[in-house]
């Protein structure tokens, strides 16, 4: 799930969050089947290589990635930079199964981590433009049972600022992840973790990462906007955004062809196959797959608010500061050095899908681990070094934080 700010030392955690279903519903979403009928395996056919930069900047480029990869550790990683005024890079690196040795490849389904919260924060703004919610109204007057829900507001729970316990820094939600990563969780089991717990910190106070936050507004989409979370977001965000490689899955569906993801959060700290983990832990926060097509797509519709109001967009993109410098966090969006759009950290994968207005650029990493190397994220290290050359005013870097 995510890297943006996690509770230390619960970093396998905090990419997961909450499964399937208000009360006892059951999240519908497209089956695996649908999807790759929709796909037809399109995506795989795509050119593994499609490079129309100038060839000296791709040589270092592709020299920075292989370096990167080593330095990490990383089995296989996905690049998609488009500069739409000097031209596009997309390769792919290494393996994407190292038992058989399969190649890395674009049109690889990957899980997306917390990029999912961009969709669960858009579907939120989808419902303030509906006038159904209100950004400034308490949770209280929506949903029952938070903790001090008459003083935090929605907008409090999107930026990240409501003060909720971060479920998954709960000892015993850690012992039963780890116990079980194949096991389906319901989002009240997880707020059960969170409400255990007193809030950190005042609404409002102050910054902190947590996916709890996150699951409470997956289930405040559903509630108004009657429907499951997952059909909500593809009828509304999904279909009208023509990203027909993207799905909301249900458990641990995945749809083929797709990379397998290690991991090293396991008990013993071995890495494991994660492929298929199920991410119900990390529903409304980090539980979509997608591949490098779409979210290319995404990453400019996200940033623009295609899909929201002007004046609501504009209210999304009021970073505040996210605590570190040259880095803020909005109303489910991230702003570093100038590239908006979120980054995503979900057991065997990661992921950075960023767009820089100023360029009209758009750069998307997508890899199969998320296992740190001297304490940062690799999704970090290969966007760092990446925009070091091809963006050198707009480098993106967000430190790790678990």
């Amino acid at each position: 799930m995510p890297a943006l700010r996690r509770p230390s030392g619960r970093r396998f955690v905090a990419a997961m969050v909450a499964l399937a279903a208000a009360g006892s519903a059951v999240l519908a979403g497209p089956s695996v089947q649908a999807v790759e009928r929709q796909t037809g395996h399109v995506a795989a056919g795509r050119s593994a290589d499609d490079c129309r930069l100038d060839p000296a900047l791709v040589a270092r480029l592709d020299k920075a990635i292989r370096a990167t990869m080593k330095e990490t550790g990383t089995p296989g990683v996905t690049v998609g930079l488009w500069l739409p005024e000097r031209g596009d890079y997309v390769r792919s690196f290494g393996v994407a199964d190292k038992a058989t040795a399969a190649p890395m490849r674009p049109g690889l389904f990957m899980r997306i981590g917390s990029e999912t919260k961009t969709f669960t924060a858009t579907a939120v703004l989808e419902l303030v433009d509906q006038g159904l919610i209100k950004l400034d109204a308490p949770v209280a007057r929506y949903l029952r049972g938070v903790p001090d829900g008459r003083h935090i507001t929605i907008r409090q729970l999107l930026e990240m600022r409501s003060g909720l316990f971060p479920y998954s820094a709960d000892p015993d939600f850690i012992k039963a992840f780890l116990a079980d990563p194949y096991r389906q969780w319901t989002p009240q089991e997880l707020l059960s973790y969170a409400f255990r717990h007193k809030n950190v910190f005042p609404p409002g106070a102050m910054f902190q990462y947590s996916n709890t936050n996150y699951v409470l507004l997956g289930l405040l989409v559903e509630k108004y906007g009657r429907m499951p979370l997952a059909d909500f977001v593809r009828e509304r965000i999904l279909k009208p955004s023509h990203l027909d490689h993207t799905l909301f899955p249900t458990g641990a569906e995945f749809p083929a062809p797709h990379a397998h993801g290690y991991t090293n959060q396991t008990p013993t700290g071995a890495v494991a196959d994660a492929t298929h983990w199920n991410p119900s832990a990390a529903w409304a926060a980090g539980a979509m797959v997608s591949d490098l097509h779409d979210m290319r797509l995404w990453a400019k519709d996200v940033a623009t608010g295609t899909l929201l109001s002007p004046a609501t967009q504009a209210e999304r993109v009021k970073f505040i500061p996210a605590g570190f410098p040259d880095a803020g966090y909005g109303l489910g969006l991230f702003e570093t050095a100038g590239w908006q759009g979120h980054n995503g950290s979900i057991p065997g994968y990661q992921s950075a899908v960023v767009y820089l207005p100023q360029e009209d650029a758009t750069l998307v990493v997508l890899l199969n681990t998320d296992i740190s190397n001297n304490g940062a994220e690799p999704s970090t290290r290969f966007a760092n070094a990446i925009t070091s050359l091809a963006t050198p005013n707009h480098v993106y870097n967000l430190p790790a934080t678990g």
